[in-house]
């Protein structure tokens, strides 16, 4: 492991004891879990965002605002991009 992700692990650990801390992360994790898996297989998959956009019948901001975790997408979002490999 890396020193950066060395010390990203040390800083989690170490937020990870302050119980408010926790439940909020507990509570987003799901969330960022799906963005990483989406990301993940765009990349797998070599589609660029753009792409994944024109597939989805989106815009290229919003595919780049879901990843960054700053846009909360309906059920029907989702929907479009898992069936966007079709």
């Amino acid at each position: 492991m890396s020193k950066a992700g060395e010390k990203l692990f040390k800083m989690k650990e170490y937020l990870m004891k302050d119980e408010e801390f926790k439940a909020e992360y507990e509570k987003l994790k799901p969330r960022y879990d799906i963005i990483s898996q989406i990301i993940e297989a765009r990349a797998d998959n070599n589609i660029t965002q753009g792409e994944l956009a024109l597939r989805t019948g989106t815009q290229k901001s919003n595919i780049s605002r879901f990843e960054s975790g700053s846009y909360n997408p309906s059920l029907d979002f989702l929907i479009k991009i898992a069936h966007s490999k079709d």
